[in-house]
């Protein structure tokens, strides 16, 4: 049986391996879960003049409300206007008050991303010159706190409560039919229906909370909960709410009608009715999660959500019917345990669902990684690799459960367990002498006490036969390690969900890094500059880069670059460059550079008179009457 199950182990680590270096070799851009990747005024900038707004740019869309985005002056006092609105595309702007002061101001953001998850941060930048500030620089933490906690424990029972009833049904209708009269199996199932519908019911409530102020008593707020039932999120709810109806009729007639029907084609016309509709009710369940989630943003949403449906249904139908198989292992009577054949077909099952889960699970993680480094540089990327971990010890274990499957089906093991059990019951019957003690007996009321205390002496050793089986105990021990790793693997594949993933966290990082070099540095002595322009008209948006080296004064090299939103080069018609100091009253001093290529312009010998705070203009005309000037403010030299 070992040698069966080694190659069978073997090609699915093969399988992974090979399937998952072809996607990582070939990943290409994309996002989810939102980052901030870019903002006007940039972290840490001295701007020589206050703004009249404050601009962010996520990786994807978000959904704000009126404080989602704040600007907080050096004693802590909003100084925003208006409500955020979108600009275009993914950036999204605040307007301030005129007039504001010298000093350091703080920019904080709440907002929720597309894939239903709260995104929260701050930074600094100046007016005139730094200053001391009584704002912290962290900004609110989305998620947090005790109604942070609270959420994450209600989205694990969401899980383990799917897990339960759509694997522990499965495990009844394709593995052990006469379970469904099994009362422990029957409270399993249902346990697990009532854990699911309790814990998306406390999500409902606890999502305004958790997205927006945190605080638990808003937890019971009948108009939060009204502007969260019209998100997607909060459809994605309402629909798994009407689906466990649809669900608990399900298991009604699986543990009602179904148990009472005899053998024959009726209950196999039932059974096929049961399985088509509960395969259509677990896959909508699961496509509750897909709707909402990561899979719904990003690279190939279309793909992605199927994809995540047959994940988790997956991941159901072996932990859910691998719970369901040690609930029949440990608390079956004794009069009817589970067959060895049972356990086989279970098996051949599970076998299946890692096969899908292999498959599904390289595709994921290419999606949500997209290269090798984020295994290790990305918070999602480490908690994969801890559950590829975890995964590829539960496979382990399962192979050693197939092993005492297999003995317990081993005619020549069956055939010697068998004579051994009733060898024990006949010396158990010569022990007590044969005797019938309900037949010597007058008295009625006696007669049934003993019959009730032989029947339960009767099943009393019909368990310890059973639970001495060698076999039987060795599968026991190896599905309940089972069942405890497979606890902690749905534990980290739940803060998955709700952890960004590393290929959105990577692109963050770079356009952090690329930000953050976007003004004067005074060790390269270089200067770069991103500046997005919409002239207007069709095909009128993109962003204009100037790179000024040695950003010095004197004579200093200049290039500038015009790329589409989608970052590909850009053939505009004119771009004019000026440089003006307003404090001094120096300029405008125009440059115009030579056409070198595609998207792409120089100038050489660009003179700067005099050291300062120089403001940079750039004109892009994109067709004949289309144009429009972008400035931003540097220091130079």
């Amino acid at each position: 049986m070992t040698r069966t199950i080694a190659p069978r182990v073997r090609i699915l680590m093969l399988l992974f391996i090979a399937v998952t270096g072809a996607l990582l070799a070939g990943a290409g851009p994309a996002s989810a879960h939102a980052a901030l990747t870019g903002s006007d005024p940039a972290q840490g900038v001295v701007a020589a003049k206050a703004p009249t707004q404050v601009s962010l740019t996520f990786s994807e869309k978000v959904a704000l409300n009126d404080d989602s985005l704040r600007v907080l002056d050096p004693k802590g006092k909003p100084v925003q206007t208006g409500s955020p609105a979108n600009v275009s595309g993914t950036t999204y702007s605040v307007r301030l008050r005129s007039g504001l002061a010298d000093g350091t101001y703080t920019v904080t953001y709440q907002v929720v991303s597309a894939d239903s998850h709260p995104v929260a941060g701050a930074y600094t930048f100046s007016i005139g010159a730094p200053s001391q500030t009584v704002v912290s620089g962290t900004g609110p933490v989305a998620g947090g706190g005790v109604v942070g906690g609270l959420y994450a424990f209600g989205r694990y029972v969401s899980y383990a409560g799917f897990i339960v009833l759509a694997g522990g049904a499965a495990f009844v209708l394709a593995c052990w039919r006469r379970g469904a009269g099994v009362r422990p199996l029957q409270r399993l199932v249902v346990g697990g229906w009532i854990a699911l519908t309790a814990a998306t019911l406390w999500l409902l409530l606890l999502r305004g909370a958790y997205t927006g102020s945190g605080k638990f008593a808003d937890v019971f707020d009948l108009e939060l909960l009204g502007q969260v039932l019209q998100t997607k999120t909060g459809a994605a709810l309402v629909s798994r709410l009407l689906l466990l109806a649809a669900a608990a009729l399900f298991v009604a007639v699986l543990f009602g009608a179904y148990t009472r029907r005899d053998e024959g084609e009726e209950k196999r016309d039932l059974t096929f009715g049961l399985a088509v509709g509960g395969v259509v009710v677990a896959a909508g369940l699961a496509t509750s999660w897909a709707m909402a989630e990561h899979a719904s943003t990003g690279l190939q949403p279309g793909i992605a959500m199927p994809v995540d449906v047959v994940h988790l249904l997956a991941v159901a139908a072996w932990l859910g019917g691998l719970t369901a198989l040690l609930t029949a292992l440990y608390r079956a009577p004794a009069e009817m345990p589970v067959e060895a054949a049972a356990v086989q077909r279970f098996s051949r099952v599970a076998f299946g669902s890692v096969l899908a889960l292999v498959i599904t699970g390289v595709y994921q993680s290419w999606r949500q990684l997209g290269s090798w480094s984020a295994f290790t540089e990305t918070r999602y990327g480490q908690l994969l690799l801890v559950k590829i971990g975890l995964v590829a010890v539960l496979v382990g274990i399962a192979a050693v459960s197939r092993r005492w499957t297999g003995r317990l089906t081993d005619p020549a093991v069956r055939t010697g367990e068998t004579k051994k059990a009733q060898a024990r019951k006949e010396r158990v019957a010569a022990s007590t002498g044969g005797k019938d003690t309900r037949a010597g007996s007058r008295d009625t009321g006696r007669a049934a006490q003993l019959a009730r205390q032989r029947a339960a002496a009767d099943a009393a050793q019909a368990k310890r036969l059973r639970d001495g089986d060698p076999n039987r105990f060795g599968l026991r021990r190896s599905v309940l390690a089972e069942a405890g790793v497979a606890l902690v693997l749905l534990a980290v594949t739940t803060a998955l969900t709700q952890t960004e993933p590393g290929r959105t966290e990577q692109e963050a990082k770079a356009a952090t890094s690329t930000s953050a070099g976007s003004g004067t540095s005074a060790t390269s002595g270089a200067l770069t500059l991103d500046m997005p322009f919409d002239t207007g008209g069709t095909d009128g948006k993109g962003v204009v880069s100037i790179d000024l080296d040695p950003a010095r004064v004197g004579g200093n090299e200049m290039h500038v670059y015009v790329q589409r939103p989608n970052g590909r080069a850009f053939d505009v018609p004119e771009v004019k460059v000026s440089f003006t100091q307003e404090a001094k009253k120096i300029g405008p001093l125009p440059v115009n550079p030579d056409h070198i290529t595609t998207g792409h312009w120089s100038a050489s010998g660009v003179q700067i008179p005099m050291a300062g705070d120089w403001k940079i203009a750039v004109t892009v005309r994109t067709s004949d009457i289309d144009q429009v000037t972008v400035s931003k403010n540097a220091q130079i030299g």
